[in-house]
């Protein structure tokens, strides 16, 4: 069965996170994602190592389904060997700093030279403009990104989320405007540069938080449960930030994640009650409705809590669920990692490695029928040196005097 990317080939500069987790997704895809690494290697090969001498997680979580190369840049006969790379590859992807491929003497336009149809794809910290030069990192992007300082409870400090929105979320936005070049080149023929800021990555997805801010130009936020605005949007705890109260409520046994979190719609207010045992409350007038319950959300939940705290969070989940009532556990990392339906769909997967053993990684979260995707092992540093530059028509025995001169 054919790769819905076969036959695209991608030379791969990124390092650390952002970049890596759109090649990967590429590679997943089917591309042959051909990862170029100087010869010391991509620095998360290193970074938080479990075991000694072996890949960390870090690498390896972000590079399955890739080949290694390694070369340096710094030379002359590797800026050659690099300009034969660009002219054999379809898409070129890196996410170092503002101007550095430049400062390598590959700017757009020598790059257009050697290729007309590469799709040259970046990563950026922000856009031009003030800002343009200024290191990026994950939470440097969330904090200017909007998402911090409307993350976390009302008097509590700015609160970074776990999920990497700003590098792994800007990876997945860089995945989709490589594909909507690679799309655009079908009918042009011509390649494009492709770019997304970190900054502006982030900002998408807060972006409901924008909406709330023109809102708050008509009044207060009544769905949120803090009473003062202060003409922002203030950090709300675990409110839905959408049209649906929710909150996230204990359960036994009372652990640091035995918690779920409920979505009380209006059609779901009087089963809930029928459920926790204050049936009248369907009927009473001061609960009714949505609207009779808006200014007492904290009330509410705190009568449900009531009912979730004598359940687990699952026992809580199959109840709610039976009733149509929109809720989720609390999982935690470790019982992600356990859970058999993640396993079973792919989201959660088990891969083999050369030193390691074996380790667990996400799946492709992107499913197509007709393109299924198995999760092969990262690469060694250099692995496919050989394969790779005799495909240039470089021989072996001149790989064996560039690897002595330090050039791969």
């Amino acid at each position: 069965m054919t790769k819905a990317l076969e036959g695209v080939r991608v030379l791969d500069m990124t390092h650390v996170q952002s970049g890596p987790s759109c090649t990967q997704i590429l590679a997943w895809l089917g591309a042959d994602v051909i990862k170029l690494e100087a010869p010391t290697g991509d620095i998360t090969r290193q970074q938080l190592r479990d075991l000694p001498d072996v890949d960390s997680l870090y690498f390896t979580m972000l590079n399955c389904n890739k080949r290694s190369i390694t070369l340096n840049m710094k030379s002359d006969r590797g800026k050659e060997i690099f300009a034969d790379l660009v002219r054999d590859v379809d898409v070129l992807v890196e996410n170092f700093a503002p101007g550095a491929i430049d400062r390598m003497g590959f700017t757009w336009e020598r790059l257009q030279e050697l290729n007309p149809g590469l799709i040259f794809a970046s990563i950026k910290g922000f856009g031009p403009g003030r800002y343009e030069n200024f290191k990026a990192y994950e939470v440097v992007a969330q904090a200017m990104g909007g998402a911090m300082s409307t993350t976390g409870f009302e008097d509590g400090p700015p609160t970074a989320t776990g999920a990497q929105i700003g590098d792994s979320g800007t990876g997945i936005h860089l995945v989709a405007g490589i594909l909507a070049a690679l799309f655009q080149r079908t009918h042009t023929g011509k390649g494009q540069r492709v770019t997304v800021a970190m900054q502006e990555a982030v900002l998408n997805l807060t972006r409901v938080k924008l909406r709330d801010q023109q809102r708050l130009a008509h009044g207060p936020l009544r769905e949120y449960p803090n009473e003062h605005f202060n003409g922002e949007v203030p950090r709300s705890g675990n409110a839905s930030g959408g049209g649906q109260p929710g909150w996230a409520l204990r359960c036994a046994p009372g652990g640091p994640n035995d918690y779920i979190y409920v979505i009380v719609q209006p059609p779901g207010w009087a089963p809930i009650a029928e459920l926790i045992g204050k049936p009248e409350l369907a009927e009473d007038p001061d609960w009714a409705t949505p609207a009779a319950r808006l200014d007492k959300l904290d009330k509410m939940f705190a009568l449900i809590e009531q009912w979730t705290e004598q359940h687990t969070k699952f026992e809580v989940m199959d109840k709610l669920n039976a009733l149509n009532v929109p809720c989720g556990p609390i999982m935690s990392t470790a019982e992600l990692i356990a859970d058999e339906t993640l396993a079973e769909l792919g989201a959660v997967v088990e891969v083999e490695h050369p030193q390691r053993g074996t380790f667990k990684t996400v799946g492709c979260p992107i499913k197509l029928s007709d393109s299924p995707v198995e999760v092969q092992t990262s690469p060694g540093l250099g692995e496919h040196n050989s394969a790779i530059y005799g495909s240039l028509g470089i021989s072996g025995a001149e790989l064996d005097d560039l690897k002595t001169a330090g050039v791969i």
